[in-house]
C-alpha cells in the first residue's frame, strides 16, 4: 500500500475504531466520499492495520485453547468453523485466521523457514502486506519427484511470503527425497547447498503444515508423485502417521529407524526443535494422528488449527 494511502487508511481506522465516528463524520473530516472512507478501512484490515477480535461466551474456542495450550505445552489459536463446511472451505478459513496471526510474528532481520504443501499454499494466499528489513524466506525441504522439478509450485509459495514481508528468498533446488541416502550426504558437501543449510539452521521462525496418511483432503507428499507403492509399504511397515517437510514420525512422535528419513531432504527433528518459533497450521479433523504425533515429538511451539479437529485432539488425551 503505498505510504500516503497508508496513512489515509490508519488516521480512518483511528477515527472509526478508536473515536466511534460514523463513516460520514470522517468523510467529512477528511474531506472524501463515504465509500472513499469504506475503501480506506477495508485497506486498514487486509494490510493488517486493523485486526478484530470477537469474544462470544458461546464460543468454545478459549476453553479449547486453554485445555490443548495444558496438555501439549503449545500456545494455540483455535478457528470457529462450521461442522457444514468441507475440507476445502475449512482449509480456507484456517488458512486466513493463520495468515493474519503469522503476521505480526513476523520482524525485520528474521530468517523465516517455510515447509511447501497444501495448507501452507493456502496460507500464502491471505498473507497480508508487512514490510520487514533484511529479512529472508528459506525453502525448509526440496521439492523435486520423479515427474516434476517442483520448482514452480515451491517458489510460488515462497514468492507469496516473499512479497508480503518485503523480505528475500531463497529456494531449495533439491528433490523432495534423494533415492540413495549416499547421495543426499555427497550433495550436502557441496557449497551451494551448504549456503541454503546454514541459512536453515540459523532460523527464528519455522512456519509449516503435517501431512497425514490417512487425511481426507490429500497431503501433497502423498498425492504429488512424491512416494512410490515401495516408499508407502515401507512407512505402513515403520508405523508411520505423518510428516512435517517430508521428515515422517509415528503416533509417539519417534522417528529413528525411518529409512526414508535418510533421504529426505527436510530439516531433522532435532534441528526443526532448535528453532524459538514453530508455527504449525492444521485443517481438517482427519489429520489428527499426524497432528498428536507432530506434538507428541514436539515440533510445535505454536498450533493453528479448526475447532472440530481441536476437539478431536483433547478429546484423545496429552500424550505420554
Amino acid at each position: 500500500m503505498p505510504r500516503s494511502r497508508a496513512s489515509d487508511a490508519l488516521r480512518a481506522a483511528q477515527m472509526y475504531y478508536l473515536q466511534d465516528l460514523t463513516m460520514d463524520a470522517i468523510a467529512r473530516e477528511l474531506r472524501t466520499s463515504r465509500s472513499t472512507v469504506s475503501r480506506l478501512l477495508s485497506s486498514a484490515r487486509e494490510s493488517g492495520l486493523v485486526q478484530v477480535q470477537i469474544r462470544s461466551p458461546l464460543d468454545s474456542a478459549p476453553e479449547l485453547e486453554r485445555m490443548i495450550r495444558s496438555q501439549y505445552g503449545v500456545d494455540v489459536h483455535v478457528v470457529p468453523v462450521l461442522d457444514t463446511l468441507n475440507e476445502a472451505e475449512t482449509l480456507d478459513r484456517v488458512a486466513m485466521q493463520a495468515a493474519r496471526t503469522i503476521g505480526p510474528l513476523v520482524d525485520s532481520n528474521a530468517i523465516i523457514g517455510v515447509a511447501w504443501g497444501a495448507t501452507i499454499s493456502a496460507v500464502s494466499r491471505h498473507l497480508t502486506r508487512k514490510i520487514t528489513h533484511d529479512s529472508t524466506i528459506v525453502q525448509l525441504n526440496g521439492a523435486g519427484n520423479m515427474q516434476t522439478t517442483g520448482i514452480t509450485y515451491a517458489s510460488d509459495i515462497m514468492r507469496r511470503f516473499g512479497i508480503a514481508y518485503g523480505a528475500r528468498v531463497e529456494q531449495f533446488p533439491v528433490p523432495a527425497f534423494f533415492d540413495h541416502a549416499s547421495t543426499k550426504t555427497a550433495m550436502w558437501n557441496e557449497r551451494s547447498v551448504q549456503r541454503v543449510l546454514e541459512l536453515q539452521a540459523k532460523m527464528s521462525i519455522a512456519i509449516f503444515g503435517v501431512g497425514s496418511v490417512h487425511a481426507d483432503y490429500p497431503s501433497h507428499v502423498y498425492a504429488g508423485g512424491y512416494l512410490d507403492e515401495t516408499d508407502l509399504n515401507l512407512l505402513a511397515g515403520s508405523d508411520v502417521v505423518g510428516d512435517v517437510a517430508t521428515v515422517f514420525f509415528r503416533a509417539d512422535g519417534s522417528s529413528d529407524g525411518i529409512t526414508l528419513n535418510e533421504r529426505s531432504t527436510g530439516p531433522s527433528h532435532e534441528q526443526l526443535r532448535q528453532v524459538r518459533r514453530r508455527i504449525c497450521v492444521v485443517s481438517g479433523a482427519s489429520k489428527i494422528n499426524g497432528l498428536r504425533g507432530a506434538l507428541a515429538a514436539r515440533l510445535a511451539t505454536d498450533l493453528i488449527v479448526d475447532e472440530a479437529t481441536a476437539k478431536r485432539l483433547v478429546s484423545f488425551g496429552s500424550p505420554s
